[in-house]
């Protein structure tokens, strides 16, 4: 596949890293000049700009949580002023005030490159028809991805969010040939495909770009399968730019590349806060390089992955990111027993007949915690063997207690009781804390 950039996305390590430290010492200094907020943490740190002398030193930089957002809402941790700004984007807001981003005219010019080189990694070009399942709104994804496939020169559907029925309308008389949304997104229009009995081969697609939740190999290969497409993986997150952060390539799949040249990325200890060296898993930790509007130091993604240096097969020599499957505060503790979503999942999907959708309920009864994991079966199953059913119970039990340490009580309904959803932990019912217990699934 071409790339689309080839001059940053293969130039060699020494370079990448002189231009990554000119670059962030450009914005050590206009947040200096122009952020009261980072200013008055580099003054209680005793920091000076001058004092980051190579890439290491930017552990010497204080860490942005996604409350600093919060309490600057809606300008103050803006670079500039608002006459300069001619895009505002802003998260969901919906566990807290919502966190504002913002965009000058070069910034816009930047995000569509970096959106563009990941499409381009995902096998998109200007000969494709792009149908765009994100929402249009506030939110990052849809205007990112909608610029990005515009700068490739492919022809853009802007669809947004609908039922799979008029997604899937629309992808056959448009004979889109990439779509991009969320993997939820692309399960829910390809159980609408097997629903209507419609043939895959009326279908045009070719690629799928997925990303705004975590997602599995397995759903991966369930998606493929099932719509006859290639499915990348991307990272995006709104506080530092929205989608354009990194992706896979098609031809390996093995790692999201980071587009370094605007992104200065650490994997830290999500306890200690200290930085772990490359292949060591945990919470990533983003600097920009060049936004104008909102710069950020060494945000806290929450989110869990490693990070490979090593040129890829593809030829690109940017860094890469493992898939993002879990957040810190995603994670469920079950009887001192710490889990992720994802774990769960991965067990579950490993046993033939299981559909990905599953729900995981826990109580407490008696001061002692109580599981019951419901998970989707293929309609024949239900129908079908009593004894094969009780097989496949027994057998989904036993791995859950082996690989997780999971002690649970196994519920297997009808395709299609559960569903897909936006993200992994909307999968978790824990009525500890909804009863007002003491204990929380999160730490």
């Amino acid at each position: 596949m071409p790339i689309w950039n080839a001059r940053i996305e293969r130039m060699p390590r020494a370079e990448l890293e002189q231009l990554q430290l000119e670059r962030l010492q450009a914005t050590l200094n206009r947040i200096w000049d122009s952020v009261p907020f980072y200013r008055r943490r580099f003054e209680e740190t005793g920091l000076m700009p001058e004092h980051i002398r190579s890439l290491d030193d930017v552990r010497l930089l204080p860490l942005t949580v996604k409350e600093d957002l919060r309490a600057g809402y809606p300008y103050d941790l803006f670079a500039l002023p608002l006459r300069e700004v001619v895009r505002i984007h802003a998260s969901s807001g919906t566990t807290g005030q919502p966190t504002v981003v913002g965009y000058t005219k070069n910034d816009l010019r930047n995000w569509s490159e970096l959106v563009a080189r990941v499409l381009s990694a995902g096998g998109a070009t200007k000969d494709d028809v792009i149908q765009i399942s994100f929402s249009y709104g506030l939110l990052t994804d849809a205007f990112g991805f909608h610029q990005g496939a515009e700068e490739i020169g492919a022809s853009v559907i802007p669809v947004s969010a609908g039922a799979p029925e008029q997604q899937l309308k629309i992808m056959r008389d448009f004979r889109s040939t990439a779509l991009v949304g969320t993997p939820t997104d692309a399960l829910r229009i390809a159980e609408a495909l097997e629903e209507q009995e419609i043939p895959r081969t009326s279908l045009h697609l070719r690629w799928g770009m997925f990303g705004s939740a975590p997602w599995s190999e397995n759903v991966r290969t369930r998606i493929e399968s099932l719509l006859g497409i290639s499915a990348t993986d991307n990272y995006a997150i709104s506080e530092v730019m929205g989608p354009g952060v990194s992706g896979e390539c098609e031809e390996n799949k093995g790692g999201l590349h980071i587009n370094e040249d605007h992104f200065l990325c650490e994997v830290i200890d999500p306890e200690s806060e200290e930085v772990l060296p490359p292949g060591e898993p945990g919470e990533l930790v983003i600097t920009t390089l060049t936004k104008e509007a909102l710069p950020i130091l060494r945000y806290r993604t929450r989110d869990l992955t490693s990070i490979d240096a090593r040129p890829c097969p593809c030829g690109r020599t940017l860094a890469r990111m493992a898939r993002v499957s879990s957040r810190t505060d995603d994670m469920l503790i079950i009887g001192g027993v710490k889990l992720f979503p994802a774990q769960i999942e991965q067990v579950l999907t490993e046993v033939e007949g299981v559909e990905p959708h599953y729900r995981v309920i826990v109580d407490e009864v008696g001061g002692v915690d109580r599981v019951e994991v419901q998970v989707e079966v293929s309609g024949a199953l239900l129908t079908g063997d009593v004894g094969r059913l009780l097989k496949m119970e027994n057998l989904l039990r036993r791995r859950l207690q082996a690989d997780l340490g999971l002690s649970a009580e196994l519920k297997l309904v009808e395709s299609r009781t559960i569903g897909p959803v936006e993200h992994p932990s909307q999968r978790i019912v824990d009525r500890r804390r909804a009863e007002g217990g003491e204990r929380s699934k999160r730490e």
